[in-house]
Parts: C-alpha cells; sequence; structure tokens
C-alpha cells in the first residue's frame, strides 16, 4: 500500500487545516522544496500536494512552492497535484511542468465531461479528488457542499480511464481522530477504480488497519500533520506497509 505524505500549500508555506478551515491553519515549513526532499529522504515515492489558495481562487496560486517541490523530487519519487484545476490549460500546464498527475475536484463536479476529456488527452495522469461531508460531495475549498454523494460522483467516472479516487472525510481531516474507514471501502467496493482514504490519519495503527482492506481497491493513504508532528515516522511506516 502507498503512503502519500501531504503538502498542503498556503501563502507559500506547508500548513494543514482543521477541517478544511483557512482560518485555522498551522504553519509547518516555510520550505516546501526541502519538506518534499524531507519526505523523499525517508523513502516516499508520492508526495501529494494541494494548492488551498488555488482550491478557493479557482485557479493556480501557489505556482512556485509547486516548482520547489517538483525540482526537489524529480527522479526519486511521484507527484499528484489538486487545488484550482478547472481548465485544460492548467492541466497541460502541470502535467508538461512534471507533476505526474493532477487531481480533478470541483471540475469533476461541474463538469463531469471534462475529466474525461483530460483522461483522453492525458492517459494514466487524470485522478479525481472527492471531498465528502457526512457523504455528500464539498466543492470549491470546501465552501460548498451539494446533493450528489460521494458514490453518485465515483461512478461517473468508471471505465473513462481515472487512474485514482482520492476520498476525504472532511469532519475528519486535521482532526488527527482517525480516518473513516468504513465508508472508504464501503466506496472502494463499490467501484473499479482504486481509492486512496484522506483525513484523519494519524497513527501506524490507522495505516496497518488501512492496509488491511487493499483487497477492496484501496491503493494506500494520505498522511499530513500526523507526519509533520512526529506522530507517524515515515521511514517507519513505509517499512511497515511495504
Amino acid at each position: 500500500m502507498n503512503l502519500y505524505p501531504a503538502i498542503d500549500l498556503k501563502d507559500g508555506a506547508c500548513v494543514r487545516l482543521l477541517r478544511g478551515d483557512m482560518d485555522k491553519a498551522t504553519v509547518f515549513n516555510n520550505d516546501p522544496g526541502a519538506q518534499a526532499g524531507e519526505f523523499v529522504a525517508a523513502g516516499c515515492h508520492w508526495v501529494h500536494i494541494v494548492d488551498l489558495n488555488g482550491a478557493f481562487a479557482g485557479e493556480p496560486v501557489n505556482g512556485a512552492a509547486v516548482d520547489s517541490i517538483i525540482a526537489a523530487v524529480a527522479g526519486k519519487a511521484k507527484t499528484q497535484l489538486g487545488g484550482g484545476i478547472r481548465t485544460m490549460e492548467t492541466v497541460d500546464y502541470w502535467l508538461n511542468k512534471g507533476i505526474t498527475r493532477v487531481i480533478l475536484g470541483t471540475v469533476a463536479l461541474r463538469n463531469p465531461d471534462f475529466v474525461k476529456e483530460a483522461c483522453a488527452k492525458w492517459p494514466g495522469r487524470i485522478a479525481v479528488g472527492i471531498d465528502a461531508r457526512d457523504g455528500y460531495v464539498a466543492v470549491e475549498g470546501w465552501a460548498e457542499t451539494s446533493e450528489v454523494t460521494a458514490l453518485e460522483l465515483a461512478q461517473k467516472f468508471e471505465d473513462c480511464g481515472v487512474t485514482a479516487i482520492i476520498f476525504t472525510d472532511i469532519d475528519r481531516d486535521g482532526a488527527m481522530g482517525g480516518p473513516n474507514i468504513e465508508s472508504t471501502v464501503a466506496l472502494a467496493s463499490a467501484i473499479s477504480t482504486p481509492v486512496i482514504v484522506s483525513g484523519g490519519v494519524s497513527s501506524l495503527d490507522d495505516l496497518i488497519a488501512v492496509a488491511k482492506h487493499t483487497d477492496a481497491g484501496i491503493d494506500g493513504a494520505i498522511s499530513g500533520r500526523a507526519l509533520y508532528d512526529g506522530r507517524i515516522d515515515l521511514a517507519r511506516a513505509i517499512r511497515a506497509l511495504s
């Protein structure tokens, strides 16, 4: 199972939010490139990046920070990036820059056909981020909650080439209370696309619990705050999961 260390970018710095609240951001590192380098040195194969400002603005905002991460991990680890990616020009820009795959979130709900077009243009390099509050998809940086369930949205992208669904339980995100394994397994079992769990992963035990369900279609887990504050030792976790 893959472990995806998270770099959430706000105003150029690595931060973690509590349940998606931009006013409750804790800064952990002012040098995103250096942070990515630390993750790679610990043995990670992926880095998960979110442009938080971009998610609200609807366009990339933390471009310089993302560039520094790309440079730091080039040839050493893969990257996935979400936040503010809502046009084909932006998809092209980041994939041509060296991002391994982009994550489409808000636009996946607003325009599912766009996701299919992106998959056709960039095979194997498009993921979909589904962020849910009480089971319903939230968009625009989690500022709006729709009437569409996570499963209903995920099913729209079956067989179109989406490489992964990143499923975030917003109420668990940054709260250090453990991931919503039950909902994630239910989603993964109902679709053929691999699912990555996000939100609440706070210990090695959480990761091991998630890893027990890889047969259900779970590809990996994203962790952020627990890595920054030392609750999870990244190198040890990677060894355990491998």
